[in-house]
């Protein structure tokens, strides 16, 4: 049988996806692309803000059409949309025959059984422990490279996230079963490793008692195969020295860190929930490029939290304007159903929202290209994601580039490469976020 799969939101969501697949085709289903030939349609969901929800439910909406009028036997639904609203899913769209909550994705064949039987199907487990994965995933990324999934939830209840409540609290991967599917990527030819998670910092400290990321770093740079070790959504606050140096020592991990801030008035990060302050904020990122110079860190911020005033955004202005983030996303405060921020008084106006995003994004463009014009003539590696059509050009990324947030370096060559070759480029123009180099 056909299975069509829609992956959307984050990708810690494209892992169970990619996990799923995998199950699936262990158990010989094919893969298409093609909603109309599809005998059953799988959609991971997403809702952590309002416009995720929205797009995970007008993709439901849009594959119940096949369900009713196609090919397909069986529309099921899964991930953070179907944990949240699990009775509404299936009370007001009667199409959808299974719905399998966050921490039940290896039911996936259980729940195509029973709806090819003729029966609804619903799995939520609880919201504790790790899924033990049965088959090796199918990565969905082009092969070079793979996110790695080193935790589940999170327990830091800032006040405008609903990520515990559908992902629970944090818990880590066991490391020898993390240590197991690098091994099994690097075989398979992937070659850069994303580390994600909710929160990777505090990785190790429910099973061993401390935090362990560096412990986990210094173990995957061993793995013959893999060239490329990238740390993503690491909590300010949980950032220690032994992960400093973990960074700095290990030849395969990428001097790069994505650091997520929100904000930098105190106030308002004590409104987030966040367990940072200014000070602490400029203590981190000064100790990371004191110990890494040439460490590229990417931030986010949201703009428009209730009670912000005009004086705290432009006191981020000012504090981004001085610290030069290499990398950087801002995102409009977004009030969540059944959050502590959305019930805050003093809810900023969404044209304010977006007047004060287009500011932090009009000043990273100026910052970015600052530090692409001071690339050129510079010598950088860079791994090949793909070719430009019709030109004698590729695309490819530094180890300052994470795939699809982060810039692109085009390079010039007649020379055939393929996807994940890594290759010396000297760098001969700037844009705002990307860069042109010729082969060298």
């Amino acid at each position: 049988m056909k299975v069509l799969f829609i992956s959307l939101g984050c990708d810690k969501n494209l892992v169970d996806s990619e996990f799923m697949l995998g199950k699936l085709t262990h158990h010989k289903f094919t893969v298409t692309d093609d909603e109309q030939e599809a005998d059953i349609i799988v959609i991971n969901t997403c809702c952590f803000i309002h416009d995720a929800k929205e797009e995970s439910i007008q993709s439901i909406l849009d594959m119940a059409q096949y369900r009713t009028g196609g090919n397909c036997k069986a529309l099921i639904v899964c991930g953070c949309l179907a944990e949240r609203y699990r009775d509404e899913i299936l009370k007001e769209i009667p199409e959808v025959d299974a719905v399998l909550g966050t921490n039940s994705t290896e039911q996936i064949c259980d729940a195509i059984e029973k709806v090819l039987l003729g029966d609804k199907y619903e799995a939520y487990e609880p919201l504790t422990g790790i899924e033990t994965h049965e088959a090796k995933r199918s990565v969905s990324t082009g092969g070079h490279y793979a996110h790695l999934k080193i935790a589940e939830g999170c327990s830091k209840h800032c006040t405008y996230c609903i990520i515990p409540s559908i992902r629970g609290d944090f818990r880590s991967v066991p490391m020898e079963e993390i240590l197991s599917q690098a091994q099994d990527l690097a075989e398979a030819g992937v070659k850069e490793l994303i580390l994600v998670a909710q929160e990777t910092t505090l990785y190790g400290i429910d099973l061993y008692g401390k935090k362990s990321l560096h412990i986990l770093l210094n173990e995957l740079n061993k793995i013959p195969g893999i060239y490329w070790i990238r740390l993503m959504y690491c909590y300010p606050e949980e950032i220690y020295d032994e992960l400093i140096e973990a960074i700095r020592d290990n030849e395969k991990v990428c001097h790069y860190i994505d650091m997520p801030i929100q904000h930098i008035n105190s106030d308002i990060l004590r409104r987030m929930g966040r367990k940072t302050n200014r000070e602490m904020l400029e203590g981190k990122i000064a100790a990371l490029r004191a110990a890494i110079p040439d460490i590229a860190i990417r931030t986010t911020l949201i703009c428009g939290f209730p009670g912000e005033m005009p004086e705290q955004h432009e006191e981020l202005m000012e504090f981004l304007n001085e610290t030069e983030f290499d990398r950087l996303g801002a995102f409009t405060y977004s009030p969540e159903e059944n959050t502590p921020a959305a019930t805050f008084d003093h809810q900023v106006e969404e044209s304010v929202k977006e007047d004060w995003q287009a500011d932090v994004m009009e000043l990273q463009e100026e910052i970015i290209l600052d530090k692409n014009e001071s690339m050129i003539g510079k010598e950088i590696l860079v791994m090949i994601e793909g070719k430009v059509a019709d030109e004698n050009a590729y695309v490819g990324r530094s180890y300052r580039d994470a795939p699809d947030i982060d810039g692109l370096v085009f390079v010039n060559t007649d020379t055939e490469l393929v996807s994940g070759d890594f290759v010396k480029v000297r760098i001969t123009g700037a844009y705002e976020y990307d860069l042109i180099g010729e082969l060298m």
